[in-house]
């Protein structure tokens, strides 16, 4: 029986502390031996929200090395191969990214920025960036093996990346 290849995710945001920390965290989960997520930013906050780290937490969820790093970690000829990357938001998505070792699909989630939230409606907004993500990361898993090749890949991304709660930007990244 052949092994399938781990499929490696890289989830960018511009500060890398909130959505892209909770799309990594998911999706190691819940794809847990067929994915490997990692998370970026352009311009990394240095911390992850405080927030994202809770609710990840108080959902069982593993927040041990999760931390807001820079894209330029991913680009490097030591860099782990990513095989998909996908910005979650729209800031992220017009942003000149750096050329991807491997030549990666790519694709646009547009979440709205749960940390763009203060007070009392913040948990409610963190909440609502999680499940939208979950919701996609559902559906990535779900994706048949024969999906995976890159034309199929980049077709079902997008119309992933418009499920509910997507965001108006939805221009997939170069």
């Amino acid at each position: 029986m052949m092994t399938q290849k781990i499929v490696t995710v890289l989830f960018l945001c511009t500060g890398n502390s909130a959505r892209s920390i909770l799309a990594e965290a998911l999706l190691n989960d819940r794809g847990a031996g067929r994915f490997r997520a990692f998370s970026a930013g352009s311009q990394p906050k240095g911390v992850p929200h405080p927030m994202a780290l809770a609710l990840l937490a108080e959902s069982g969820l593993a927040t041990a090395g999760l931390r807001s790093k820079s894209w330029d970690e991913f680009a490097g000829t030591d860099a782990p191969v990513i095989d998909i990357v996908i910005t979650v938001c729209d800031n992220a998505a017009g942003e000149m990214c750096p050329v991807w070792p491997g030549h990666p699909v790519t694709a646009h989630w547009g979440i709205e920025d749960p940390a763009a939230v203060d007070g009392e409606g913040q948990r409610d907004a963190f909440e609502a960036a999680r499940r939208y993500l979950l919701d996609r990361i559902e559906a990535l898993i779900a994706l048949p093996p024969g999906a995976y090749d890159p034309a199929t890949l980049k077709a079902a991304l997008a119309a992933i990346g418009a499920r509910e709660g997507a965001t108006a930007h939805r221009n997939e990244v170069a």
